[in-house]
């Protein structure tokens, strides 16, 4: 998943989320999260739209950092793992690191329910990855509708729902199109070491 569209998905998600709990009355305390992983040139862009995006939409917005959180930011992570020929695997680490700081920031705001911007095309990536690493246990998990209460460490987690997963990306984009949503549009530098790509 390249970094601008998952902001894609999640600005849309949060634009539908807002207009549906304002126009129905459905009473949810809606509120923004976001991840500051400490890459410079990608996540900064990133927090100046989500910020705008939060008074837009009269949200509250939590940003949570990995040097805040963890000590290390991911590029102070990249540098210390990089190989000689400049590999890194700094997707695995920044996802364990981001499913944890989502996990924080929601305990931290006393929420109920994280939702995330997953689309169809994430979902059916997932899959295929599980399939090529073997990994049957997370191959059952991988297109569910919404996660757990609990880790494979039986630690609570914030249970995740994914209200997109079943709209593919190109409609996702040709909404923000049609609606003119705010959104950032850098690809994450390390993308291209990710093995989703």
């Amino acid at each position: 998943m390249n970094g601008w569209i998952e902001q894609l998905d999640s600005t849309c998600l949060a634009y539908v989320l807002e207009k549906l709990n304002r126009e129905h009355d459905y009473g949810l305390n809606l509120f923004l999260l976001s991840i500051d992983e400490g890459i410079m040139g990608y996540r900064d862009g990133s927090l100046e739209t989500v910020k705008q995006n939060a008074a837009d939409y009269h949200l509250p917005l939590q940003i949570i950092s990995y040097k805040e959180l963890f000590g290390y930011t991911m590029d102070e992570i990249v540098r210390q793992t990089c190989d000689s020929t400049g590999f890194t695997k700094a997707c695995s680490y920044c996802g364990v690191f981001r499913r944890q700081a989502l996990n924080i920031g929601a305990e931290k705001s006393q929420a109920d329910l994280i939702a995330t911007g997953h689309n169809a095309d994430d979902n059916a990536e997932t899959v295929i990855m599980n399939l090529f690493r073997g990994d049957i246990n997370r191959l059952t998990r991988s297109s569910e509708s919404s996660s757990s209460n609990f880790d494979s460490t039986s630690k609570r987690v914030v249970p995740r729902c994914k209200p997109l997963r079943l709209c593919y990306q190109k409609e996702i984009v040709l909404y923000a199109h049609f609606k003119k949503l705010l959104y950032f549009s850098v690809e994450c530098s390390y993308a291209k070491f990710g093995y989703r790509g």
